[in-house]
């Protein structure tokens, strides 16, 4: 688990961005602390005027000098991100700071964790620990083996987040797929059913679920995801490499073909779901035919979401004993692998153009707009959102507009605009 310091310069859209950061990496389990105690440095760049680029630099500079690891982010990273070469650095878009954090590692409930509603948001962790033993993961030695309350327990624990005004519930663990494992039984499909069984109006996330425990029950979780509207056709797979021999190394509890089947599976019971994965880049393992091997399954699979990270030795784990791979060769690595997800993303983000989705609005975005989710957990913006009268946990039918990279852009269908004269077809 690590201990970040997060500095932000510019804009309310950079600190929007910084927030969500910060979201993600405590739901993770890390923990924002001084910077004369955090391992891990976050610099949310501007680049408004050419002083600011100034100081963004000599920023970094001193940062780097103060912790383990640097991640710099923002504006200036994105456009000018080769400013920070001379930098001990890794220059990452606002998505991809919390995963290179975490180093392909599972996130870390703490052990006072409980059910928070944030927003129209809550948050349920279903259990800690995990069963896996990889050689580059330090956070098995916080949470240890899993250890699983009853489905009765988290069910009551799900109730109390709908009574409390959640509309979406992101149910996460260590290991969700593993869940009941400590007890000799796979309880996660029964578990989601009986969320979903609960009366309200409201959606499930499932949270990180590593291959090697989902492959079991593929099928039978599968046919829940089928049977409930309640349930995002959304799951994050975190496969880390293409490689078999890397898996291998790595001490992961799958490989690549079960990775494989499990997509085949939710691709015979679903008409659309997102697969969520990571891949870990430059294990010190990994050949250049390995590194083809990610790629070519990246280019095959096409998840819409996918994290990719430069893996970095954590102390105290079997990984951190080899010998690494050059800083260089990581680093061309990850930009080869970042381009195709980029291809990837866009592509999936474009073929939503024309189509009409119901959406649930999950919170405010920049300026007068909001962010709402799909049925396949994908991001849809709408635009002049005090004009449509729209707040956090309306269900609304939307007609995709247009598309970004890693966002679509909507507008609700049969409503006017009270700032527009244009009404959308119903």
């Amino acid at each position: 688990m690590a201990r970040y310091h997060i500095e932000t310069y510019g804009c309310t859209s950079n600190r929007g961005e910084s927030r969500e950061i910060e979201r993600r990496l405590r739901d993770a389990g890390h923990r924002r602390t001084a910077l004369e105690e955090a391992d891990v440095a976050i610099l949310n760049t501007c680049t408004v005027v050419e002083k600011t680029e100034r100081n963004m630099l000599t920023r970094a500079g001193e940062l780097a000098d103060m912790v383990t690891e640097l991640y710099v982010t923002g504006c200036m990273a994105l456009a000018q991100g080769e400013e920070f070469d001379s930098v001990d650095a890794e220059v990452l878009g606002w998505d991809d700071v919390p995963a290179a954090i975490t180093n392909g590692e599972c996130p870390t409930p703490t052990p006072d964790t409980e059910p928070i509603v944030d927003g129209v948001v809550g948050i349920l962790p279903i259990a800690r620990g995990c069963v896996s033993n990889c050689s580059y993961c330090i956070t098995k030695f916080a949470t240890g083996r899993i250890d699983s309350p009853t489905v009765e327990e988290n069910v009551r624990k799900a109730e109390a987040l709908v009574h409390a005004g959640a509309k979406e519930i992101r149910v996460t663990g260590q290991d969700t797929g593993v869940y009941g494992w400590d007890t000799g039984e796979r309880k996660l499909p029964e578990l989601l059913e009986r969320i979903c069984d609960i009366d309200g109006a409201f959606r499930v996330r499932l949270g990180m679920a590593n291959p090697g425990g989902v492959h079991g029950i593929r099928e039978e979780l599968a046919a829940v995801y089928a049977r409930n509207e309640k349930l995002y056709n959304f799951i994050h797979l975190p496969v880390q490499s293409g490689s078999d021999r890397v898996l291998e190394s790595m001490r992961r509890q799958h490989r690549v073909e079960a990775f494989r089947e499990i997509i085949t599976t939710f691709d015979a019971a679903l008409e659309h779901w997102t697969l969520a994965t990571d891949f870990i880049v430059g294990y010190p393992s990994e050949t250049d035919a390995d590194h083809q091997a990610s790629m070519e399954l990246l280019a095959d699979v096409r998840p819409e979401r996918v994290n990719i990270t430069r893996f970095s030795k954590r102390p105290g784990t079997d990984a951190a004993e080899m010998d690494g791979l050059g800083g260089t060769l990581k680093k061309e690595r990850s930009s080869a692998m970042t381009d195709l997800k980029h291809d990837i993303v866009a592509d999936a983000h474009q073929s939503m153009v024309g189509r009409r989705l119901e959406v649930l609005v999950v919170e405010p975005g920049y300026g007068d707009s909001i962010k709402c989710r799909d049925p396949a957990y994908r991001q849809v913006i709408i635009e002049d959102a005090s004009g449509y009268d729209l707040a956090p946990g309306d269900l609304r039918t939307v007609e995709v507009t247009a598309a970004e990279p890693v966002y679509c852009f909507a507008t609700p269908v049969g409503v006017q605009s009270s700032r527009s004269t244009v009404t959308a077809d119903d």
